[in-house]
């Protein structure tokens, strides 16, 4: 997990650096850099979030699955 937010701290850095350089706006490095800083702590709070639904979408599917076993099964 530390790795792929390193990797996701590494490729967004340079990225929201870059994308300061092209516009036209009055925006400084400073307010890119606080609007890439930014996305990284929504991404870092998305894949967590993510896990937690796969994790409950697996839990209620293995309910289901054992409810809807045929009786001879369960004996």
């Amino acid at each position: 997990m530390r790795a792929l937010i390193t990797t996701i701290v590494g490729t967004l850095a340079p990225v929201s650096a870059f994308a300061a350089g092209g516009r036209v706006d009055d925006s400084g490095i400073f307010v890119w850099v606080f609007l890439g800083f930014c996305a990284m702590i929504v991404v870092a709070q998305v894949i967590p979030a993510v896990l937690l639904m796969t994790g409950m979408i697996k839990g209620v599917v293995s309910v289901v699955k054992e409810e809807m076993a045929p009786a001879s099964a369960k004996n």
